[in-house]
Protein backbone atom coordinates (compact mmCIF):
# COMPACT_ATOMS: atom_id res chain seq x y z
CA UNK A 1 0.00 0.00 0.00
CA UNK A 2 1.04 3.13 -0.70
CA UNK A 3 2.86 5.57 2.23
CA UNK A 4 3.20 2.75 4.06
CA UNK A 5 -0.28 2.05 4.96
CA UNK A 6 -2.08 -1.46 5.05
CA UNK A 7 -5.29 -2.65 4.61
CA UNK A 8 -6.46 -5.33 6.66
CA UNK A 9 -9.12 -6.64 8.87
CA UNK A 10 -9.52 -5.39 12.23
CA UNK A 11 -9.61 -8.04 15.12
CA UNK A 12 -11.28 -7.77 18.74
CA UNK A 13 -7.90 -6.70 19.87
CA UNK A 14 -8.88 -3.49 17.61
CA UNK A 15 -11.60 -2.70 19.69
CA UNK A 16 -10.55 -0.21 22.24
CA UNK A 17 -9.08 2.26 19.26
CA UNK A 18 -12.50 1.94 17.15
CA UNK A 19 -14.76 2.69 20.10
CA UNK A 20 -12.41 6.02 20.51
CA UNK A 21 -13.03 6.53 16.25
CA UNK A 22 -16.74 5.51 16.83
CA UNK A 23 -16.74 8.67 19.48
CA UNK A 24 -14.93 10.76 17.21
CA UNK A 25 -18.02 10.10 14.61
CA UNK A 26 -20.48 11.35 16.46
CA UNK A 27 -19.26 14.34 17.88
CA UNK A 28 -18.58 15.26 14.23
CA UNK A 29 -22.08 14.26 13.22
CA UNK A 30 -23.45 16.05 16.30
CA UNK A 31 -23.60 19.82 14.96
CA UNK A 32 -25.50 17.72 11.93
CA UNK A 33 -28.13 16.09 13.91
CA UNK A 34 -30.10 17.23 16.55
CA UNK A 35 -31.69 14.61 17.33
CA UNK A 36 -28.61 12.91 18.63
CA UNK A 37 -29.14 12.18 22.14
CA UNK A 38 -26.89 14.20 24.44
CA UNK A 39 -24.28 12.58 26.79
CA UNK A 40 -22.68 9.24 25.93
CA UNK A 41 -23.68 6.95 23.03
CA UNK A 42 -22.93 4.21 20.74
CA UNK A 43 -23.95 3.60 17.20
CA UNK A 44 -22.60 0.32 16.47
CA UNK A 45 -22.13 -3.32 17.83
CA UNK A 46 -18.56 -2.77 17.08
CA UNK A 47 -17.61 -6.71 18.43
CA UNK A 48 -20.66 -8.13 16.81
CA UNK A 49 -19.42 -6.78 13.34
CA UNK A 50 -15.80 -7.30 13.72
CA UNK A 51 -16.94 -11.17 14.40
CA UNK A 52 -20.10 -11.48 12.34
CA UNK A 53 -20.10 -13.22 9.16
CA UNK A 54 -22.51 -10.83 7.47
CA UNK A 55 -20.28 -7.72 7.81
CA UNK A 56 -16.53 -6.92 6.91
CA UNK A 57 -14.63 -4.38 9.12
CA UNK A 58 -11.46 -2.95 7.70
CA UNK A 59 -8.93 -0.82 9.48
CA UNK A 60 -6.13 0.89 7.64
CA UNK A 61 -2.80 0.48 9.68
CA UNK A 62 0.38 3.07 9.53
CA UNK A 63 2.77 0.62 11.27
CA UNK A 64 1.42 -1.06 14.50
CA UNK A 65 -1.44 2.26 14.26
CA UNK A 66 -4.75 1.93 13.25
CA UNK A 67 -5.82 5.40 11.29
CA UNK A 68 -9.05 4.91 9.36
CA UNK A 69 -11.84 2.39 9.64
CA UNK A 70 -14.89 1.36 8.06
CA UNK A 71 -17.39 -1.42 7.94
CA UNK A 72 -19.70 -3.04 5.08
CA UNK A 73 -22.75 -5.00 6.56
CA UNK A 74 -25.13 -7.31 4.40
CA UNK A 75 -28.39 -5.90 4.53
CA UNK A 76 -32.02 -7.27 3.69
CA UNK A 77 -33.80 -4.70 0.97
CA UNK A 78 -37.19 -3.25 0.98
CA UNK A 79 -39.61 -5.90 -0.92
CA UNK A 80 -40.14 -3.65 -3.12
CA UNK A 81 -36.49 -3.28 -4.91
CA UNK A 82 -35.06 -5.63 -7.65
CA UNK A 83 -32.55 -7.03 -5.34
CA UNK A 84 -33.19 -8.61 -2.05
CA UNK A 85 -29.71 -7.83 -0.31
CA UNK A 86 -27.30 -5.36 -0.16
CA UNK A 87 -24.45 -4.20 1.18
CA UNK A 88 -24.20 -1.12 3.48
CA UNK A 89 -21.37 0.94 4.10
CA UNK A 90 -20.72 2.69 7.61
CA UNK A 91 -18.05 3.67 10.07
CA UNK A 92 -15.51 5.65 7.92
CA UNK A 93 -13.26 7.30 9.83
CA UNK A 94 -10.05 8.64 9.54
CA UNK A 95 -7.46 10.41 12.09
CA UNK A 96 -7.08 13.84 10.88
CA UNK A 97 -3.58 14.29 10.01
CA UNK A 98 -4.32 10.85 7.89
CA UNK A 99 -7.01 12.62 6.03
CA UNK A 100 -6.82 13.69 2.59
CA UNK A 101 -4.01 10.76 1.44
CA UNK A 102 -7.02 8.27 -0.67
CA UNK A 103 -7.01 5.97 2.92
CA UNK A 104 -11.03 6.05 3.30
CA UNK A 105 -10.79 5.40 -0.52
CA UNK A 106 -8.46 2.25 -0.65
CA UNK A 107 -11.31 0.89 2.32
CA UNK A 108 -13.80 1.62 0.41
CA UNK A 109 -12.74 -0.81 -2.35
CA UNK A 110 -11.99 -3.32 -0.07
CA UNK A 111 -15.49 -3.41 1.45
CA UNK A 112 -16.60 -3.31 -2.26
CA UNK A 113 -14.39 -6.17 -3.16
CA UNK A 114 -16.07 -8.07 0.23
CA UNK A 115 -19.97 -7.04 -0.96
CA UNK A 116 -19.29 -8.59 -4.60
CA UNK A 117 -17.81 -11.26 -3.49
CA UNK A 118 -21.15 -11.99 -1.68
CA UNK A 119 -22.34 -12.01 -5.15
CA UNK A 120 -24.43 -8.29 -4.19
CA UNK A 121 -24.59 -6.40 -6.70
CA UNK A 122 -25.85 -2.60 -4.82
CA UNK A 123 -23.98 -0.78 -2.26
CA UNK A 124 -25.76 2.12 -0.46
CA UNK A 125 -24.32 4.48 2.55
CA UNK A 126 -25.40 7.46 4.01
CA UNK A 127 -24.18 10.80 4.90
CA UNK A 128 -25.58 14.04 6.27
CA UNK A 129 -26.30 16.39 3.48
CA UNK A 130 -24.21 19.34 4.71
CA UNK A 131 -21.27 16.84 4.97
CA UNK A 132 -19.61 18.27 1.92
CA UNK A 133 -15.91 16.69 2.64
CA UNK A 134 -17.61 12.96 2.93
CA UNK A 135 -19.80 13.67 -0.04
CA UNK A 136 -17.08 14.60 -2.38
CA UNK A 137 -15.05 11.80 -1.34
CA UNK A 138 -17.95 8.98 -1.73
CA UNK A 139 -18.43 10.60 -5.04
CA UNK A 140 -14.74 10.38 -6.16
CA UNK A 141 -15.27 6.61 -5.42
CA UNK A 142 -18.06 6.64 -7.46
CA UNK A 143 -21.19 6.72 -5.43
CA UNK A 144 -24.24 8.82 -6.37
CA UNK A 145 -26.51 10.95 -4.29
CA UNK A 146 -29.86 9.11 -4.52
CA UNK A 147 -32.43 10.38 -1.95
CA UNK A 148 -32.22 12.91 0.56
CA UNK A 149 -34.38 12.22 3.97
CA UNK A 150 -36.45 14.98 5.40
CA UNK A 151 -37.64 15.38 8.54
CA UNK A 152 -40.22 17.91 10.21
CA UNK A 153 -40.70 18.69 13.73
CA UNK A 154 -43.27 20.41 15.16
CA UNK A 155 -43.27 22.76 18.78
CA UNK A 156 -44.21 20.81 21.62
CA UNK A 157 -47.19 21.95 23.46
CA UNK A 158 -46.82 23.41 27.07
Amino acid sequence: MDNGIVIREAVIEDLPILLKFEQEIILAERPMDSTIRKGKVNYYDLAELITSDNAQVLVACFGLQVVASGYALIKEARHYLDHTHYGYLGFMYTLPEFRGKGINGKIIEGLKSWVLSKGLTEIRLTVYDDNEPALSAYEKVGFKRHIIEMRFVTEAKT
